[in-house]
């Protein structure tokens, strides 16, 4: 075995270099690295043995021309503001990592699109991309299913059949909030929507509406945010409140929207919470357990979605995976929902 050039010991060492110093064909050093190939286990062993000695590391790149597989899993996210994705992003990657995947995190804002995002994407040939808070044109998708990269949908859905996609059951979390309200004895409720062609608020109202139409209860107000951030539920809750039919409850679309609408009710028409106004959120985020806010949410089950979509990483490439899994939520209550006063009657509105 030949010993290295000290002279060059600063240099990256190539997998040739390596093939010179233990006298070996590249090709048999190449393939110690790749469990899949047919090699003597003690060549192997020497080849990794010695790598670890010169500090040789595998291209990934090289090694993805030889698997047919990069082993890195685009990640598309275009609402990464509101607090809920970095949490499930967080989760994910660790979740991907610990299953040797690599993870390549594209974001689409106001400068680029989500179809913009998913092509610069595809340059990196993931094995299979997934998409959080997204919402995809049909060429996009289409795109995809030409370079052979599979799409799995987080937290939403889109109306193409042909994705696969893992969501929080909304309909029966948008019911369960529905039902809470009413059995607390609220009559007039609102939904404050985030966007409006997205599948979770739509689901959500869905839910939320067919309890009271089923209850006997009228039909509740919408109000539309039109996104999901803390300055649209604001807004909203300015526009709501200031009505001079004020509802008793409002359903938000998340919990961004809920602590928005909360901080309005509260600095710009002095309303405490629950006692004027109960409120309820949607996903569960940290800052929704925190003292200062203690909203009563319908949890995610993220930790359950994750794990199911990373499963699907695993059988992207089998045709048999569910086109759409639904996980059911669960209603945390804490301190924005109480019974309205006996008298039922809404307090003044604030000059």
């Amino acid at each position: 075995m030949r010993k290295p050039d000290r002279s060059s010991t600063s240099l990256r060492v190539t997998v040739k270099d390596l093939a010179r110093d233990l006298g070996m064909s590249t090709a048999t050093v190449s393939r110690a690295f790749y469990d899949e190939t047919t090699i003597a286990a003690n060549t192997r062993r020497l080849v990794l043995k010695r790598a670890g000695e010169l500090g040789y590391r595998p291209n990934p790149l090289a090694r993805s021309l030889i698997t047919k597989r990069t082993k890195i899993v685009g990640v598309v996210a275009a609402d990464l503001v509101n607090p809920f994705y970095p949490e499930v992003l967080t989760r994910l990657t660790d979740r991907l990592q610990a299953v040797d995947l690599n993870v390549m995190l594209i974001t689409a804002g106001p400068m680029t699109s989500m179809d913009d995002a998913l092509t610069l994407l595809l340059q990196y040939r993931p094995d299979v991309t997934i998409l959080l808070a997204a919402t995809l044109s049909s060429a996009a998708a289409d795109a995809c299913r030409r370079a052979g990269t599979p799409l799995i949908f987080i937290n939403r859905h889109p109306a193409d059949e042909n994705s696969v996609a893992v969501t929080c059951d909304n309909v029966a979390g948008g019911a369960a909030v529905a039902t809470h309200l009413i059995d607390l004895g609220h009559a007039r409720l609102a939904y404050v929507a985030g966007r409006p062609d997205v599948s979770t608020t739509v689901e959500r109202w869905n839910g939320f509406a067919a309890v009271c139409e089923t209850r006997g209860v009228a039909s509740p107000f919408c109000e539309n945010a039109g996104t999901f951030s803390y300055e649209a539920g604001y807004a909203a809750g300015v526009r709501l409140l200031g009505a001079a039919a004020r509802p008793q409850a409002v359903f938000c679309g998340n919990d961004i929207l809920a602590i928005g609408l909360m901080d309005a009710a509260r600095r710009e028409f002095g309303l405490d919470i629950p006692r004027d106004l109960s409120v309820v959120g949607f996903d569960d985020i940290g800052m929704a357990s925190w003292p200062s806010h203690a909203l009563t949410t319908v949890r995610q089950p993220v930790d359950q979605m994750i794990d199911f979509a990373v499963d699907l990483v695993g059988a992207a490439a089998r045709s048999e995976r569910p086109k759409l899994t639904c996980f059911p939520g669960t209603l945390i209550l804490r301190g924005t929902t109480a019974a309205p006063p006996r008298t039922g009657a809404a307090p003044p509105v604030n000059a």
